[in-house]
């Protein structure tokens, strides 16, 4: 994703800040009263600021930012301040390279050289054509396709022109017959594809921290809730199998929405490949192999927005079950609940005024963020309808949806797995829980049994409600209650009620559920 900054640029006479401030306005250099001068405060996203004619053209970028920026070729110096937290708080070095505007501008050019290398192959531009504009496509500059999109307002045009001039002498043939979308949504088809090799393998990991907690605790009983209340025992493994089985059906639906989502196409303005020729099939079908792409089927001008949609709608599931995760988490964690624990760093702060505070941060980032993920789908599904053959509505809204949705999904699914890898369990605390109701969680065990020895499930059902509700108003133990049961104490010894309400031995087939499930699952991390 490319840098979303502000600029703030000094003359070279004056002296860089150590922090931006509001200053007075003495110190603003040719200042008149009440705003600085030209140039004192400019933005390099702001397609208004500055003088067209001293800092770089129409968009007001200035002609060589990079030179701007290091403050050896021009009279003024720059102090860069980071907006969106994308630069500096979430995502990996990775998948943010895979957004970023160098990667998105070789993308285009490896396009490029794709088609210039079917079209050689068919006979339809001169031989040696295609290695020219390869070589071209390895060194052309992408700040120089900027330089030119301020001249003359075309992203894609200038890329072409980049191109062009970056070629020995084959610069006429570059993009011949294509569209503009021929090449813009091909490049995003690669980056889709990279992008989803790496969330594959983030999802595949978070799998594999699932199940080997699975396994860790399948033995560990717990208090199971409904409502927010203490209800029949469960167990930790269970859980963490429950979350495991989730992620693998993500890593299903990823792998079965790659061949939809990772997609290119040259189909021409309007998807007829008029301008390519009778061999506009195979052209396309060409270049998609050279790139390792899936062709669509047809298009108009653009890929349609159904495939990305769907891809989109996958991220918003996976971050909903991160952040059904760790919405438990942050629950078993409550000072009252105490069953378990985000790591904890011997320095770290929890509250600037409490400091006994520990906070699942963590959890609450990733809950917080899943949010922002789940927001994509909208704008994801408003993408699809466009005008006739095409408009650029969608344009400019993926230039934020993409990068967002991918980068946010890939910083959850990385920091859930650093949450689940460090996460510690309170055993004492579990055990303390799991018998805190005095029996009373373990009514069904007791009505079951009942039913067994011919009460009928009905009667027995009625019978334990009133000795559970008995117990609750009386502060007394169930087991003193139904010692105290005719109907309870004449099937049932003062043992065999002991041993209905012990919570370890109901918890029916929890631990094979879970073997099963590894069996299953643990080839899916080879």
């Amino acid at each position: 994703m490319g840098h979303i900054s502000r600029i703030v640029v000094f003359k070279s006479s004056d002296k860089l800040p150590r922090r931006i401030d509001h200053r007075p306005e003495e110190s603003w250099p040719d200042g008149a009263q009440g705003r600085p001068a030209r140039g004192w405060l400019t933005s390099v996203n702001d397609r208004s600021a500055g003088d067209a004619e001293s800092e770089g053209g129409i968009a007001g970028r200035p002609r060589d930012q990079n030179l701007l920026l290091s403050g050896t070729a021009s009279p003024f110096r720059a102090l860069i301040m980071p907006i969106h937290p994308i630069e500096f708080r979430y995502g990996s070095p990775e998948m943010k390279d895979l957004w970023s505007e160098e990667y998105r501008f070789r993308c285009l050019f490896l396009v490029e050289a794709a088609l210039s290398r079917a079209q050689e192959e068919l006979d339809l531009i001169p031989k040696g054509a295609a290695d020219d504009i390869e070589r071209a496509a390895r060194r052309a500059s992408p700040e120089r396709a900027k330089e030119i999109e301020d001249e003359i307002g075309h992203d894609m045009m200038a890329v072409v022109h980049a191109l062009a001039e970056a070629c020995e002498e084959a610069g006429e043939w570059v993009h011949l017959g294509a569209t503009s979308n021929d090449i813009l949504d091909t490049a995003t088809g690669l980056q889709i594809k990279a992008s989803m090799e790496v969330l594959e393998e983030k999802v595949k990991r978070l799998l594999g921290v699932l199940l080997a907690r699975a396994e860790e605790h399948k033995h560990l009983v717990c208090a199971g809730r409904t409502h927010g209340q203490i209800g029949v025992p469960t167990t930790y493994g269970l859980r963490f199998a429950v979350w495991a089985s989730e992620m693998a059906r993500h890593l299903e639906r990823l792998r079965q929405l790659l061949p939809r989502a990772a997609v290119g196409k040259m189909s021409g303005a309007v998807g007829t490949q008029a301008a390519f020729g009778p061999q506009g099939m195979k052209i396309q079908e060409r270049v998609m192999d050279l790139l390792e792409l899936n062709e669509v089927d047809v298009s108009n001008q653009v890929v349609q927005r159904d495939r990305h949609a769907e891809m989109i709608c996958w991220m918003g599931l996976v971050a909903s079950t991160l952040d059904k995760i760790c919405v438990e988490i942050r629950t078993l964690q409550r000072s009252e609940i105490g069953e378990v624990s985000e790591v904890f760093g011997k320095r770290q702060v929890g509250s600037s005024t409490m400091p006994h505070k520990r906070n699942p941060i963590k959890s609450e980032q990733v809950c917080g963020l899943a949010r922002v993920v789940r927001a994509q789908i909208e704008p994801a599904f408003a993408n699809i309808p466009l005008w006739d053959e095409r408009d650029l509505t969608n344009s400019s809204c993926e230039r934020v949806l993409f990068p967002e949705a991918f980068i946010f999904t890939d910083h959850l699914l990385a920091l859930t797995a650093r949450i689940l890898e460090g996460l510690s369990i309170n055993l004492d605390q579990v055990e303390k829980n799991l018998n805190l109701l005095s029996g009373l969680n373990m009514a069904e065990s007791v009505m079951v049994e009942l039913a067994k020895r011919g009460v009928g499930r009905q009667k027995a059902h009625e019978i334990m409600r009133r000795s559970s509700m008995r117990a609750a108003e009386e502060g007394m133990t169930l087991a003193e209650v139904l010692a105290g049961e005719a109907t309870v104490a004449g099937l049932l010894s003062g043992d065999e009620i002991q041993r209905l309400l012990d919570p370890h031995q109901y918890i029916g087939t929890a631990v094979e559920q879970v073997d099963r499930l590894l069996l299953k699952l643990g080839p899916l991390l080879d």
